[in-house]
This record gives structure tokens, C-alpha cells and sequence, in this order.
């Protein structure tokens, strides 16, 4: 029933994009029409509906916006929307320059582009208002059936009820054996032990059966499990046995044959990653662009400094302790590697990190690199090359990494970076790696793609005004 129900619910929801995409092209049509007499007929503009139709159809379910989204926040549904407008938009660009770039009004493509988005925008929000709305006051509810009265059960009610828009209803709860005897929990009658979950689910319009019990517990609701089965009700079981906080949990299918529940502390949103690689290359293109005009300039001034290679090539550590090349403009004498020793005991920072102000082992010309960030530029072809990412941590080198505490070690589950939440915050006052280390951390906790264009743009005004490189 609730296969069926989907499927006419996405069923519709594709035909509607549809009429949209139809009434976004026909609105700016008669926009263009009325405000210019440059277009031709409505003919000719037509066969664009060709390509946004799959276009779209694609985009919308690799964002999850054909089916229900009642459990979408309003602003993740406008941001869905935004992001496969942005993709779509540059793909049907691309079929107008291959196909009719002299003739096709440009104007008329960009109107039915911000109609498609306004409507789009206005018609599911206004849908996921209206039917949340309904839901609240009763209309279109699943009855939940909750087993277990204690933390884990409590934790799952208040977040039924702070979603009251999601249309799910608690009936009751069911004890466990070990739970206390008590005749409500949240304000909803206890309607018995677990053994009487068949009964009450015969006695109640029950839609769903929660298992909210400890993990000791759950080897003894399979026979349930058969019998709830045998009457259609469908069974959901609670299964955050572990407290690991900082880890994200994820539940899915191993080759679509094995269940896996898997923790992690890194986004593994594989849309958002992939348009974090496609914003890496696109910076990393642009960089290396940059590194071409000003190498005849930076390879002569090193050369005039100091005699000998103009890059400098150094074992740093990447994601998850993959070991690489990281590349940089030389901005240090020959002998630098040899006189860190004679230097540690000057190093200004508290943990593994070194790092001195007026470093003797810079050459004239490598102070004004590292000003400026210039000596970073080679590290575009690693960004290209997949090693490192335009933001992400600080790549350490595998000394620093021996010296690390476990806890130190998740700044290295992710690409390291060009930029990063520790160059944007005033790299020379902080001191303390371990400071360094929770900045990372948070970049990690709260990464998301807009975070990403956030630091760029604020790596371009530190560069700029020259704050914070030694």
C-alpha cells in the first residue's frame, strides 16, 4: 500500500514539473514577446523542452524532489531546487550553443530558466506548507506503536512531536521486561508489556511498531518480529546501540544485499562531494592559470635569490594517511631541512607543528612569496590532480602525524587543503596546534559546499590585505 501510494505520489509530482517547465516557457515567451518584438515564433523555441524534460527529470530525483519530502526543512527543499536549477541551466546552455547559439534568444532562455525556479519554488513549498498544515491537524497520520518506555524510546517520541508536520502519531508504549511498571511515559498511556504487542496492535489502528529496547534486548523481538509480519504491520527498530557522538550514522545496504548501519564523522553526501570536486577543478584550472602568467617572473627572482630548483617538493600526509607530494614555489636556502634541527628549539608553536617568525632559512624573495601566498600556487596540481582540495585542513607532514594524539588524527580523515578554517583565522596569533586542530575539526563537523565558497572568499581578502602568512 505504501509502495503504491509512493509511486502515484511521484507519479504526479513528475507530471506536474512537467506543466510547470510548459508554463515557464510559455511565460517567457509572452514576457520576451511583449517587451521586445526580437523573437520569432513560439515554434522555434519549443524543441528546448526537448532537453529539459529528461533534464530536469534526472536532476529532480537525484535530489529527492519527486516524491514526498515531507521531512525536508523548507530551506533544504529551496537549496534542492536551487542546486539542479544551477546544474540544469548550464546543461541546457550547452544544447542551445551546440545546436541554435545564433539564433535562440538568450533573453528568453534566461526568463524560462528564473520562471521554471519561481515556480518550482512556489508550488512544492506551497505543497509541503499545505499538507504539513493538514497533517497537524490530523489529516493523512501514521499511528506509531512504541516498545520500550526508557531514554531511547523517550528520545524518538520528542522527535515525533517536535515534527508534528512529518504526520506521525503515537498511540502508546509497550515495557519491556526490565522497564518499570508505570502507567504513562510522555503523556500516553503504557498499553501493556511487549508480549502484547499482537493483541494491541488488534486493538488499535496501529500503522507502525518502533523498537526502542537496548541492544542485549533485540535477540528476543524476532519472534515478535514473525508475528507482526504475518499481520502487515510494518516494524521499524531503533538502532542507535552506540553512543559515538561525534560519528554521523548512516543506514543502507552493502550491495544492495547486506544491511549496514555505518558511523562516520565526514560528509558522505555524494552530491555535494561531487560538486565540491567540480568547484576544485574549476579553481584548480583557474590557479594553474595564474602559476603560467607569473612563473617567468617568480622562477627568475628565486633563481636570483638562491641558486637551485625553483619548486619545492615535500612528503606531506592526505586523506586518511595517504602519503603525497605537496609542491611549492621554494621560498627556503637549500640547506633548510639540515638547520630545522638547530631551530626547534625557537618554534613559537605548542605541539606538532613548527613554525618561527622571521625563519633565517627564507631567502629575501621567499619572505614576500609567503606574504603574499604565491609560494602555494604549485599546490593547484595537486588540488587538479585529486591529492588535495581547494579547502580542507593544513596537509602535515608525516613527522607531524607521528607526534599526533588520537583524537588529533580525524583533521587527516578528509583532503587537505590550499585554504582552510585556520588560514581565515588568523593563522600568526594562534599558537596552540591543538586550537588548530578544533578549528579543523569544526570545518569537518559542519562542512558543507556553501562553507567551502564562504572560506575561498575570504582566503581572496586575507590574500588581499595580507593578513595572517608569516
Amino acid at each position: 500500500m505504501l509502495k503504491q501510494q509512493a509511486s502515484l505520489i511521484r507519479k504526479i509530482s513528475i507530471v506536474l514539473d512537467f506543466i510547470l517547465l510548459v508554463a515557464a516557457l510559455l511565460a517567457a515567451y509572452g514576457v520576451r514577446k511583449q517587451f521586445g518584438d526580437q523573437v520569432t515564433d513560439l515554434r522555434d523555441y519549443l524543441w528546448i523542452l526537448l532537453f529539459a524534460f529528461p533534464v530536469w527529470y534526472y536532476l529532480f530525483d537525484r535530489y529527492g524532489l519527486h516524491g514526498s519530502f515531507r521531512q525536508l526543512a523548507p530551506f533544504d527543499l529551496f537549496t534542492r531546487l536551487f542546486n539542479a536549477h544551477v546544474i540544469g541551466t548550464v546543461i541546457l546552455a550547452a544544447a542551445i550553443y551546440f545546436i541554435d547559439k545564433d539564433h535562440y534568444s538568450r533573453s528568453l532562455y534566461l526568463l524560462f530558466v528564473l520562471f521554471s525556479f519561481g515556480l518550482l519554488v512556489l508550488v512544492k513549498l506551497g505543497a509541503r506548507l499545505l499538507l504539513g498544515r493538514a497533517r497537524m491537524l490530523g489529516y493523512n497520520t501514521r499511528n506509531l506503536l512504541i516498545v520500550g518506555t526508557q531514554s531511547k524510546a523517550r528520545r524518538f517520541h520528542r522527535l515525533v512531536e517536535h515534527h508534528a508536520d512529518w504526520g506521525l502519531k503515537v498511540i502508546g508504549f509497550l515495557r519491556i521486561p526490565e522497564d518499570p511498571r508505570q502507567e504513562q511515559v510522555e503523556e500516553h498511556e503504557v498499553l501493556g508489556a511487549v508480549d502484547d504487542v499482537v493483541a494491541v496492535c488488534k486493538e488499535h489502528p496501529v500503522d507502525e511498531v518502533i523498537f526502542c529496547v537496548p541492544s542485549h534486548y533485540v535477540v528476543d523481538v524476532e519472534a515478535h518480529l514473525r508475528e507482526l509480519a504475518e499481520m502487515g504491520v510494518t516494524v521499524r527498530m531503533a538502532l542507535d546501540f552506540f553512543d559515538l557522538r561525534k560519528s554521523k550514522r548512516q543506514l543502507g545496504f552493502f550491495h544492495d544485499e547486506i544491511p549496514m548501519l555505518t558511523f562516520h564523522t565526514k560528509s558522505l553526501d555524494a552530491q555535494q562531494l561531487f560538486l565540491k570536486r567540480g568547484l576544485d577543478i574549476l579553481g584548480a584550472l583557474v590557479g594553474l592559470g595564474i602559476l603560467v602568467l607569473l612563473l617567468p617572473f617568480i622562477a627568475y627572482r628565486i633563481k636570483r635569490d638562491s641558486p637551485g630548483p625553483i619548486f619545492f617538493g615535500q612528503e606531506r600526509v592526505g586523506e586518511n594517511g595517504r602519503i603525497f607530494t605537496c609542491w611549492k614555489f621554494r621560498s627556503m636556502y637549500l640547506d633548510a631541512e639540515e638547520r630545522k634541527k638547530e631551530l626547534l628549539a625557537q618554534n613559537e608553536m605548542k605541539g606538532a607543528i613548527f613554525k618561527i617568525k622571521d625563519d633565517p632559512r627564507i631567502f629575501p624573495f621567499g619572505h614576500f612569496l609567503r606574504k603574499t601566498s604565491l609560494d602555494e600556487l604549485p599546490q593547484f596540481w595537486n588540488v587538479l590532480k585529486g591529492e588535495m582540495s581547494l579547502v580542507g585542513t593544513r596537509p602535515p607532514t608525516p613527522d607531524e602525524v607521528a607526534q599526533y594524539e588520537n583524537w588529533q588524527r580525524r583533521r587527516i580523515s578528509i583532503k587537505p587543503g590550499i585554504t582552510g578554517l585556520w588560514q581565515v583565522s588568523g593563522r600568526n596569533e594562534i599558537q596552540d596546534f591543538d586550537e588548530i586542530c578544533r578549528l579543523d575539526l569544526q570545518y569537518i563537523d559542519e562542512w558543507r559546499l556553501w562553507l567551502d565558497i564562504k572560506l575561498l572568499f575570504k582566503t581572496v581578502r586575507v590574500v588581499f590585505v595580507r593578513e595572517g602568512s608569516y
